[in-house]
């Protein structure tokens, strides 16, 4: 690559994207990598303020920045995604199903602390939906050296970086527990919550059981619901630490492993969250669920539809970015909550 005068550029054969931009008509390439220029190109690349341009000139040791893109890309592409083609140098990863988008974000720092090249995404852990923009990545010179993308794959090697994960249609149980509502005290308000924020992903209440506040009574329901094969089993209400309050050790007493009870999050800090052997949640809700807009059932509930199991460290980053502003008009996801 070198670079000449405008004037001078007749026959040479342009080695990067030409773009013009006219403030709120177009952005866009004028003329591609790989353009000969000809006489009647030199008056449009002084109007889009090119005095000089950089032509090819062959070098070994280097890579242009389409290729070093296409290194990036290859890096990052995961399952139930697609690339575009590279257009000025940057290339962008598209959503080819609704699911869980997942990052490896210990390598997507270990690539953009590289230098000369950059990855820009949206939050990982959150759901995405068929044609959703997931990435954009290019290298920053026009030409790259070859050692440094070889040093790229060093430190990413291994599985994608990002992943779709596609959600399924899965069947809930849900245990509504309380003497209060047992008894016909006051009306289940909690139920048509649950059930609304499961249709959002296409899933569906299968059983549902109003329980008193007896925790042998409670286990005893769950394992029928696994039994039957319910893919996930929902508890409301109960879930705090008033003597009246006893589904946490009727989840306890079923066996199943707990991954937490308690999560830095407001609304939620009262979650519990448990799988079974074979990685069916069984999950605690607290009776934020069903007056706050957003909770963290909001934010683990993608990974659940998913079927990405949930660790402890998953709920313990959640701290930062954990507290929603109940803000007058909700906008979540497009919002600071959980991230």
């Amino acid at each position: 690559m070198k670079c000449i005068k405008t004037e001078n550029a007749v026959g040479q054969v342009l080695c990067h994207d030409i773009t013009q931009i006219i403030r709120g008509v177009t952005k866009g390439p004028v003329f591609r990598k790989g353009h000969i220029v000809t006489a009647e190109d030199i008056p449009v690349l002084l109007s889009v303020g090119k005095e000089n341009v950089y032509v090819w000139e062959t070098d070994e040791t280097m890579l242009h920045e389409d290729e070093g893109a296409a290194v990036l890309r290859d890096l990052t592409l995961g399952p139930n995604m697609h690339a575009t083609e590279a257009k000025e140098g940057k290339i962008e990863l598209i959503a080819d199903c609704d699911g869980l988008l997942t990052i490896d974000r210990t390598r997507l720092l270990a690539l953009n602390s590289l230098g000369e090249m950059m990855i820009a995404s949206r939050h990982g852990g959150f759901s995405v939906q068929k044609g959703d923009k997931l990435a954009g990545m290019r290298v920053i010179p026009l030409v790259i050296a070859k050692e440094k993308m070889e040093e790229a794959k060093r430190v990413a090697a291994g599985a994608p970086v990002f992943q779709i994960h596609p959600f399924t249609k899965k069947k809930a149980g849900l245990i509504t527990t309380g003497n209060e509502v047992f008894y016909g005290r006051i009306e289940d308000t909690f139920s048509p919550v649950i059930e609304k924020k499961l249709g959002a992903f296409g899933a569906a209440v299968e059983m549902h059981v109003i329980l008193a506040d007896d925790p042998a009574e409670i286990t005893a329901v769950i394992k029928d619901m696994l039994n039957k094969e319910m893919d996930m089993v929902l508890c409301t209400g109960g879930m705090s630490v008033d003597p009246d309050d006893r589904t946490p050790a009727a989840i306890r007493n079923t066996g199943t492993r707990i991954v937490s009870y308690g999560a830095p999050v407001l609304p939620g800090a009262m979650f519990l969250l448990s799988y079974t052997d074979d990685n069916r949640p069984v999950v605690g809700l607290p009776g934020c669920v069903m007056y706050a807009k957003r909770t963290i059932f909001d934010l683990v509930l993608p990974s659940l539809m998913a079927g990405v199991p949930v660790t402890a460290a998953d709920l313990s980053r959640m701290g930062e970015g954990g507290l929603c502003l109940d803000c007058p008009v909700c906008t979540f996801p497009n919002c600071g909550f959980g991230k």
